[in-house]
């Protein structure tokens, strides 16, 4: 009698530990199925971010990128500036993409610590958050502060933001709008296809195991 009872115990047990791992995260509480998916982001976790975000700041600075190494060799990530948040969310979005360029050139993620990208969305976020810079000088001088943090040169900035290659990026960047109106930003995506409901995070490692199963979706 004890075994049989060992043996249902060890049942429940199995079960129940297949049953969190099978029905651990559900739609409309974890994450929600995009109604009009973003286009070409098979195999991708995308970030849609601003500048004049405070929360995208602080997932930025110590979530995305612990998220990001953690599934390396599972999704590419890509991050999406959304440009219609913030006095110069077209501006940032120009340079970033430029920036980018600059990167993949050079075979440099965005979350490495020599990308340029990098160095400029945190000087941008640091500046913005911390020391509250609004650039009263214009356009102009938002540029100026980010050519400054990334290291290159107003020509260079020039031509990078005219490559076929950017100008795509920009246009890919177009579908930020509609994802942030469904939960604001940071948002992260997983295959274009899933979007996480930040609300629900509680953890890095839930995260990346959320992530993990949207991918095999």
């Amino acid at each position: 009698m004890k075994k049989f009872l060992l043996n249902i115990a060890k049942l429940a047990a199995v079960f129940a530990l297949f049953a969190a791992n099978t029905f651990g995260f559900s739609e409309g509480e974890d994450y929600v199925k995009l109604a009009n998916p973003i286009p070409n982001a098979d195999k991708t976790l995308i970030k849609v971010f601003s500048y004049d975000c405070p929360f995208c700041y602080k997932y930025d600075k110590s979530v995305t990128p612990t998220v990001v190494k953690q599934l390396e060799g599972v999704l590419t990530f890509k991050p999406f500036h959304l440009k219609t948040k913030g006095k110069y969310g077209k501006e940032a979005s120009e340079l970033f993409a430029a920036l980018i360029v600059k990167d993949d050139s050079g075979n440099i993620k965005p979350t490495d610590e020599v990308s340029l990208f990098k160095k400029a969305k945190m000087a941008y976020y640091s500046a913005y958050h911390d020391q509250k810079n609004r650039w009263d000088g214009g356009e102009n001088s938002f540029i100026a502060f980010g050519l400054k943090a990334s290291g290159i040169s107003e020509d260079e900035f020039e031509n990078l933001k005219n490559t076929e290659k950017a100008k795509d990026i920009i246009s890919q960047w177009d579908a930020s709008y509609e994802v942030a109106k469904i939960q604001g930003v940071p948002a992260f995506v997983v295959n274009g296809k899933y979007l996480i409901y930040t609300k629900s995070i509680t953890s890095i490692d839930k995260m990346v195991d959320l992530i993990k199963e949207l991918a095999e979706k």
